[in-house]
């Protein structure tokens, strides 16, 4: 039998590392080609698309973007089409995180902020919408239970995220029938780079208010989205929480 992805393309943002690259494994593994999207990351990118392309040829691409600037959502889907001829999903991955203390946020935080977790998305699907029509094809956002739970310091983030969890339902009713529009909201799966999170103080008391009292893997987001993608055709404008129970836990 096929593989539940074969001949389908789907498009990550922010797919060289982290959840992005777990994300874009899972997908591959279903039989998709990708594409994988990046900014500063290329050297990881180049590593992630070798590897694909080593068990699938011509089944990975990248493409750099910088999804703040004017023309980057045209100019992803363009080189989606050109490398696959094709589009069938979008993964709105892509984020800035780090805090804004309301004594301390500008309008530089704003603007990137806003624009990577939130402007971004909209015009990627605005850029996709014909194409994803035409497929009958998907968008699943990368959420987060922050935008539900705000997360105290991070004020423009917070909001960024509720923005986004807006636009996963207002796409849904948009882009109905053909596309469906769905979210993910990661809970503590890979702790953030900033040396805050990397106190053992801080990373126990979130586990000890998370139900399953640990981490969850960058696979679980993966598998979620692989879900939504394939395992859900009767389900638009939802955004699942997968973070071990913590957001009933706050």
């Amino acid at each position: 039998m096929k593989p539940p992805l074969h001949g389908k393309v789907v498009l990550v943002t922010a797919g060289a590392r982290r959840v992005g690259a777990a994300i874009c494994r899972r997908l591959h593994a279903a039989g998709a080609c990708v594409m994988v999207n990046y900014l500063r990351s290329e050297k990881e990118a180049r590593a992630l698309i070798a590897a694909l392309n080593a068990q699938r040829v011509d089944s990975a691409a990248m493409v750099k973007a910088d999804l703040l600037k004017h023309g980057a959502p045209d100019l992803l889907v363009a080189a989606t089409l050109r490398s696959f001829g094709r589009l069938d999903a979008l993964v709105n991955n892509a984020s800035s995180f780090y805090p804004t203390p309301m004594a301390k946020m500008n309008e530089a935080a704003w603007h990137d902020l806003i624009g990577t977790n939130l402007k971004a998305p909209l015009f990627i699907a605005q850029a996709a919408a014909a194409e994803l029509k035409k497929r009958r094809g998907c968008i699943v956002n990368i959420v987060d239970i922050h935008a539900e739970f705000p997360l105290k310091d991070y004020v423009i983030y917070s909001i960024a995220k509720g923005g986004l969890a807006a636009l996963t339902r207002s796409l849904a009713r948009e882009m109905a029938p053909a596309v469906r529009v769905n979210g993910v909201s990661p809970g503590p799966i890979l702790w953030p780079d900033a040396n805050i999170w990397k106190n053992a103080k801080t990373r126990k008391n979130i586990l000890d208010r998370t139900l399953l009292k640990r981490t969850g893997e960058p696979d679980d987001i993966a598998r979620t989205v692989e879900f939504l993608i394939v395992g859900a055709p009767y389900i638009t404008g939802q955004i699942i929480a997968v973070d071990g129970g913590r957001s009933i836990a706050l």
